[in-house]
């Protein structure tokens, strides 16, 4: 896809009204690697971001950073960077088009302490002239779209998100994504969608609204609070990376018909083949662990019993580790029978 289209994708409030707003898979870091990616697009997500990459590591050549930025089969391919230094960030979004990406996202919503404790992420909200300063950067350092994701500020003494996307569209970006949360929230409480409304009304440019969106009542109510141009799905997608796609679905006024057990049982082994296949065996079985985790939850209580469950994120036979997802899907009903028992 042309990076133009990821701007149509968007949708901003005039061509809102004669098309369905998009439904985004957010960038989790650590989560959103490139097989998820792939999976929630082919079932209908309107377009996915990479797990957040940071931009001086990535400058410096680090390859685990290389193959989080990698969006091989994935179109519009989209890289979140995340960093504090103006050079950097720079090059690393030249290195991510360099290498076929199609638009370039900035974080400024991470609470994470390991991410804030670099004046990353959300610190940036504290500093608005050093947080344009970054965008400015990679604005100028690329020629496809840029788009920057935040929350509503860092505390509720600070809800600056609407003063930021006010620069950011003075800047040139193209687009904001805002979490209702302040960073000191965290995940706790509810997301704010109606607080998210300021930041539509501070900008011209597209606003998705992100936070909390677990299905399509969910994501209608967050329409309608927030006058955003479309929502993203973070959390919720860990393990049904299905659901992105039928939100957009029901969205657009299609009829949602869940998916089979087969199908999903099918998803989940191909992610997790996938890890395997990215990472080599040990390391993606371990990537896999809160994947296989999700997907067991997915599969609804009790498909699986303790033990089996157990067996599932631990072990380090893929062969198994395939034989249980698919027991979850599609033969709940045998887990009170152990793999070792079945043996």
């Amino acid at each position: 896809m042309k990076p133009d289209h990821y701007l149509s994708a968007l949708r901003s409030a005039d061509v809102r009204r004669a098309g369905s707003p998009p439904v985004l898979l957010a960038p989790l870091s650590g989560v959103t690697d490139l097989h998820m990616r792939r999976i929630a697009q082919r079932l209908g997500a309107s377009a996915v971001v990479s797990e957040m990459v940071a931009a001086a590591e990535l400058a410096r050549g680090d390859a685990e950073s290389q193959v989080r930025a990698e969006g091989q089969g994935v179109s519009p391919h989209v890289v979140q960077l995340a960093g504090f230094a103006e050079k950097p960030m720079a090059e690393a979004a030249r290195i991510a088009v360099a290498n076929g990406a199609d638009a370039i996202d900035i974080n400024m919503g991470c609470p994470a302490k390991t991410v804030t404790g670099g004046e990353s992420g959300s610190a940036l909200m504290r500093d608005l002239d050093h947080a344009a300063r970054l965008l400015a950067a990679v604005r100028a350092a690329v020629t496809v779209p840029v788009t920057v994701k935040m929350r509503l500020g860092w505390d509720h003494t600070s809800l600056n998100a609407p003063e930021l996307a006010r620069r950011a569209e003075a800047l040139g970006l193209n687009g904001i994504t805002v979490h209702g949360r302040t960073r000191q929230q965290f995940y706790k409480g509810n997301a704010d969608w109606s607080a998210i409304r300021a930041v539509v009304a501070a900008t011209r440019l597209p606003v998705i609204a992100n936070g909390d969106v677990t299905s399509l009542e969910e994501a209608r109510a967050c329409l309608a609070a927030s006058g955003a141009a479309g929502v993203m799905v973070g959390r919720a997608a860990v393990g049904r990376p299905w659901l992105v796609g039928a939100i957009a679905a029901g969205l657009a006024g299609r009829p949602v018909a869940p998916l089979s057990a087969e199908a999903r049982a099918a998803a989940a082994s191909e992610h997790y083949e996938g890890l395997i296949a990215l990472y080599g065996p040990a390391m993606g079985a371990r990537h896999a662990r809160k994947h296989l985790a999700a997907y067991a939850d997915a599969a609804g209580p009790g498909a699986l019993n303790l033990s089996d469950r157990r067996r599932l994120v631990t072990t380090a036979d893929p062969a198994e580790a395939l034989t249980l997802l698919r027991r979850a899907f599609l033969d709940p009903a045998s887990s009170g029978t152990t793999m070792g028992e079945a043996a």
